[in-house]
């Protein structure tokens, strides 16, 4: 299994009713395309040797004898190819006949899966002619000349996953089987389905299998038949999807008169990774210990060379929807007041103070602090915004902070810090021509002593502007800009930040503010604790020293949210960002990042109050506990192994 990956494709093939000869031809097909293609488990519709509309031929000995001959010519056929193939087809079993999901494998039947729920309502009269796994015994059968077991409760172990199986309806049940064969291991499930279509129908499925891929921390796999299937009552679009804790992976185009493979990877890294730190999945595990099931093991698959079909965006905090992206921005916007309504209540705090830079976090940090005033109708005069130039603030940044400050109508001061740094280097006996880490902290810290002293003075709360990315990165003045009373951005990766800051422009602000506002998002990140450069422009880029935010919040997500690997997130970083940066780049800043994460988390581990807004947050009080003196060993050493 290379970097946790299981290549898995759903089939949908041509198909025509009660011809098995044509039918296992189409199958056969499938199978060796996708045996070429690299893929370890291919899975096809319901009933698809015979089709799912014979009605009552599937009453005929023929019929069934046929579909017996064509199963076999399958594994005549498949012999030698590695491939798992789950393939649906009437099953005579036990004096009853059985709608079946078989699993072969280079020649091998390795298992046979009853569904367990038949549908007999409305078009559905599969009761007319099936049994349901729960009223025939469990047992073995022998068929095609093997001797092969018969169950619903079957899980298959390959050398890179275990999966189980469930059929059509059974994904409709209150409970369906998927979620005890999850419960007992299996981590892709694979449903063989024959649904028909209607109106409001697809939309509802999809949702159904978004939420037991979800509920069961699996992939889920589903294939359903389309052109061939008979239109006397009822026509199958054809639907092939493939999920993963909740997420699409890939999925098929409906309605089309052609056979589709539809291929993807499920991440069973990812997987396994949830069901550890899920403490209710955990639990879950111990209410089913009764429930029986038997494992089967399976060939060993050999897939050294891993070709990835799924793709990743490589801003993995920002929805790529825009619409879906306005309602995250607005619901974090939300977050965060009520966030800071909740600590000004607490507090009895009637006043705020925030620094205001001219920089993408404080001026998030002023909008929401003039949104909670708005809310809590009390006048922005309640709002000292304090900026605070120094040796590297620009002309750019200067006025885009005084201007914003007077356009929000809050409290504005001006402090100029220079002269007290200068102060401060002679008392420490540091030059002041020395641009080193104590010249810049030095102003990080001036500046927050201006800001705690303010408060105290005013009665108020100092409102922090530091986010997630930061935090990460460790990219804050300990004791400086690291602290505040509270801090609203805590929770917010960079590269959302723009967003945000863009969002609030083009909702409730006039035309001036949005102008500002527009200006500040073009403006380079930066400290601006160095002097500028000749033509007054910021000399002190941030990305230019600790590299793309881009990349670092890529980085973060993956490595916090599954756990991930160095070596897993460079071949996905790689893979998001290709054409934009080089593997040598990516190398480079994944190596920094990790040694930085490791160097700076005493800083987390004494931050202040905030808001939590997302899956991936650092505070020391929720979901990231780590020692400050961890050792980065392991992770460096496969850094420098990339």
């Amino acid at each position: 299994m290379k970097y946790g990956f299981v290549k898995v494709a759903t089939a949908i093939p041509m198909g025509k009713v009660a011809d098995c000869g044509f039918n296992a031809q189409q199958i056969e097909n499938l199978i060796a395309v996708a045996e070429g293609k690299g893929i370890e488990i291919i899975a096809f519709p319901e009933l698809c040797v015979t089709s799912y509309t014979c009605g009552d031929l599937f009453r005929q000995t023929l019929l069934l004898e046929e579909a017996e001959i064509a199963l076999m010519k399958i594994l005549n056929d498949t012999r030698q190819m590695n491939i798992i193939s789950i393939i649906g087809m009437p099953i005579a079993y036990e004096k009853s006949l059985l709608n079946s999901a078989v699993v072969v494998q280079k020649g091998k039947i390795v298992g046979i899966v009853p569904k367990t729920y038949l549908p007999n309502d409305k078009a559905c009269d599969e009761k007319r002619w099936f049994s349901a796994a729960g009223e025939v015994p469990e047992g073995e059968m022998r068929i095609c000349g093997q001797l092969v077991p018969v169950s619903s409760h079957l899980l298959f172990d390959t050398s890179e996953t275990c999966f189980g199986i469930e059929l059509c309806e059974d994904l409709w049940a209150p409970i369906p089987p998927s979620s005890t064969l999850a419960l007992k291991g299996a981590e892709i499930v694979f449903n063989l389905s024959a649904e028909s279509e209607c109106i409001g129908k697809h939309e509802y499925l999809l949702s159904l299998i978004a939420q037991q891929s979800a509920r069961c921390l699996s992939g889920y796999v589903y294939s359903s038949c389309g052109y061939g299937e008979s239109t006397t009552d009822l026509v199958f679009a054809g639907n092939g999807f493939i999920y993963e804790c909740g997420h699409q992976i890939a999925v098929s185009k409906r309605f089309q008169y052609k056979e589709q493979l539809i291929i993807g990877e499920v991440d069973v890294d990812r997987i396994r990774n949830e069901r550890r730190v899920n403490t209710a999945f955990t639990a879950s595990i111990g209410e089913c210990k009764q429930l029986p099931v038997k494992h089967i093991n399976t060939e060993f698959l050999n897939r050294p060379d891993l070709v990835l079909t799924r793709t990743y965006s490589p801003y993995p905090f920002v929805p790529e929807d825009p619409n879906k992206l306005d309602e995250r921005c607005e619901e974090i916007f939300r977050i965060q007041i009520a966030g800071l309504i909740k600590r000004m209540d607490h507090t009895r705090c009637e006043k705020l103070v925030v620094g205001i830079s001219g920089g993408l976090d404080s001026t998030l940090a002023l909008m929401v602090c003039v949104h909670v005033f708005d809310q809590l109708k009390m006048g922005h005069e309640g709002i000292i915004a304090v900026t605070m130039p120094g040796f590297g603030t620009t002309d750019r940044t200067h006025r885009n902070a005084v201007n914003l400050m007077k356009a929000v109508g809050v409290t504005v001061r001006e402090i100029d810090i220079k002269e007290a740094c200068i102060q401060h280097f002679k008392d420490i006996g540091h030059r002041a021509d020395v641009h080193d880490v104590t010249y810049e902290n030095s102003q990080a810290r001036e500046r927050t002593q201006i800001l705690m002293d303010i408060a105290n003075q005013v009665g108020a709360l100092v409102v922090g502007t530091g986010d997630l990315s930061e935090l990460a990165l460790g990219w804050a003045t300990y004791n400086g800009d690291h602290m505040s009373m509270y801090s609203v951005n805590a929770g917010i990766p960079k590269t959302l930040i723009a967003h945000l800051v863009s969002w609030i422009a083009r909702n409730g602000v006039d035309e001036a503010t949005k102008k500002i506002l527009s200006d500040i998002v073009d403006t380079p990140i930066s400290p601006e604790l160095i002097p500028a450069d000749e033509q007054g422009n910021i000399r002190q880029k941030t990305e230019d020293l600790i590299g793309p935010y881009e990349l670092h919040d890529f980085f973060l997500y993956y490595f916090f949210r599954f756990g991930y690997r160095p070596s897993k997130i460079f071949l996905l970083a790689a893979r998001a960002f290709k054409g934009k940066y080089t593997e040598e780049v990516i190398k480079k800043w994944i190596h920094l990042f990790f040694r930085r994460f490791f160097q700076q988390q005493f800083k987390r581990s004494c931050l202040p109050d905030g808001p939590k807004v997302g899956s991936v947050a650092l505070s020391p009080r929720g979901n990231w506990h780590m020692p400050s003196d961890a050792s980065p060993t392991l992770w460096l050493k496969e850094c420098e192994e990339l």
